[in-house]
Order: structure tokens, then sequence, then C-alpha cells
């Protein structure tokens, strides 16, 4: 299951994808957590004390994630016309969660038991010239050719804001949890998220975070209703955490914060997958794309690499 954690800055969206991240990997379970937040903090919220992450950054090699996931695809001539929003087709390389491949062992490094994958923050060479969204370009050509099967989790920490429209990659998931201080502030990217998910049909549910009392808890009730999934309290674990002293085992997380997380598994468990959706969002941004800006910038007609006759899901996997 894909599962993207979104949020106003400041909400606690990196703390919440750790945690969850944690809590899905200590039962044992396949999970691949992604950094695809401007402020690239993920690595440190899962415990990563080791110094400089060492794994290469997803968006500063995107060229040779184009490369090796055309595969044979005849649809697709070369890197250059190959987008961030190109579907997979026959004769493209698919990827299963945490497998043994190339694309999994450059990227993938692990904290604990949990696989991690950045995309990479702005530098220098950035500044002026490129938005983030570019970035996150290889994640999105990960997502699109991912084949995840049951019992396995992809948790991705998005950039802050409404800021996770301004590309198809809000579509690639199968939950969106929306983390929500209860504040004016901390509700207004709700509605913004709310309007235009709904649009698309993407399931979302508000987190409420740092709640103090029954006041804060009714606040967030009134102003999200029966989104409001669960909440976390204010935690005394987390900031002893993040000041680097506290016991960092979950076993010592408040209990309430445990049996959230513990709704948000149950939730994503009863999530049913959509292969024949999430595709056709695909290939419906991929075409807004062509259109937009695409074709003239490559000179081709980037439509004709949507292949009719290609099934996603598991039966993709036995296709030459």
């Amino acid at each position: 299951m894909r599962i993207a954690f979104v949020g106003k800055g400041g909400s606690g969206k990196t703390t919440l994808s750790a945690l969850f991240s944690r809590h899905l990997a200590r039962s044992g379970a396949p999970v691949l957590a992604v950094d695809g937040d401007i402020n690239q903090h993920l690595a440190e919220a899962l415990g990563h004390d080791d110094g400089p992450w060492d794994a290469p950054a997803l968006g500063t090699h995107v060229d040779g994630i184009k490369d090796y996931l055309r595969g044979t695809n005849p649809r697709i001539a070369s890197r250059e016309t190959m987008i961030k929003t190109t579907p997979p087709g026959r004769g493209s390389r698919l990827l299963r969660l945490l497998g043994d491949d190339e694309l999994h062992a450059r990227h993938v490094r692990r904290v604990g038991d949990v696989g991690l994958m950045v995309t990479g923050a702005f530098d220098e060479s950035d500044l002026g010239v490129a938005c983030y969204h570019s970035k996150l370009g290889g994640v999105e050509l990960y997502l699109n050719h991912l084949v995840d099967g049951p019992g396995e989790y992809v948790v991705v920490d998005m950039t802050a804001g409404a800021d996770a429209f301004a590309s198809g990659l809000f579509t690639r998931f199968d939950i969106t949890f929306l983390v929500a201080e209860p504040t004016r502030k901390g509700v207004s990217v709700y509605r913004q998220y709310r309007d235009h998910a709904r649009e698309f049909g993407i399931r979302i549910a508000v987190v409420g975070n740092k709640v103090t009392g029954e006041d804060d808890l009714l606040f967030l009730k009134e102003q999200v209703g029966d989104d409001l999934l669960t909440h976390l309290v204010h935690s005394p674990w987390v900031r002893s955490a993040e000041q680097g002293r506290a016991d960092t085992g979950l076993d010592t997380l408040e209990p309430s914060n445990r049996h959230a997380l513990n709704i948000l598994r149950e939730t994503v468990d009863a999530v049913p997958r959509d292969w024949t959706t999430l595709h056709r969002h695909a290939v419906e941004f991929h075409l807004r794309n062509a259109r937009s800006w695409a074709n003239e910038t490559t000179g081709h007609d980037l439509a004709a690499q949507v292949d009719p006759d290609f099934v996603p899901g598991p039966a993709a996997l036995a296709c030459p």
C-alpha cells in the first residue's frame, strides 16, 4: 500500500511519517519510506545519526532512473523523451518493493528496519533556476513502475502545504493522511487538499497532531468533521527523541499515540488496491503534461507513449 503524509509546514508530518514507518516495520512488514519534502529530515526522524546520508538522491539521478525503467519499451525512444509522468508499458522494467534490482541497490539504505530513499535537498545550482518539484520526478517514476503487493508499504513524506498539487504525484497513493494541528492555520491546508482531492476521488483522512486537551479535539472535529480519523496528543516522547534524549523504542511511546498508529494501520489495510484507477490517473496526468509543455520541449507527441494494451498490476510482472 502507498501512503502519503501531507500537511502544513511544522504540523509534524515528517515525525508521523517516521513513526508510522517504524510502527509498520516492527511488525515485520516490508516498509520503504521516501523523503519527498524540500526539508530533508526523514532520515533523522527515523533515527539515522551516523553522519551524512550516503545513498544517492533520486532527484539528482533522474536520467539514470529513466534509462533503467524504460527498459525495452518501444514507445519510449530515449531518456530525453521520457518525462516524470511517463507511464509503464510493455517492455518497461517494473519494480517489486525493495527488490533485488539496480534501482533499489543504488538508492535505498536502511535506518533500523525501514528502507529509506531521499529525493535530495535544493543545492546552490538549483537556486533561481529550478523548482523543487523537479526533484520529485524520480519518486513519480518509481511509483508509476512499482508493483507492490499486500502487506507491503511505501510511506512518502510529501512537501508541505498545497505544493503537493503542483504535479500528479498526489494521485499515486492508496490513501493520504493529512496531518493537522488544532489551529486555523493547521486546518487551512486540509480545506485546500480536500477540494482538490475530491475532484480525483483521492482518499484523505485527517490526523490531528499535538492535541493538548478536549478543546483542541473539539476544534478539529468542528473544522474537519468526519474526515478526522484519529489524533495524537502532545508527546514528551517525541520531544525527547528530537533532542536525542529518548529511549527510542516505540514501546515507550505514549499509549494513546501508539493506539493512533494502530488506527492508521487498520485504515490503510482496509483500503482496497485499485490498479485501474492508479493507472488511469497516471495516464491522465501524463497527457496533461504532454499537451502543456512536454510535446513542445521534446519535439515528440508523448501521447504515443501510452500503451493501450498494458494491464497494470501483478499480471504485468509476467509479461515480457
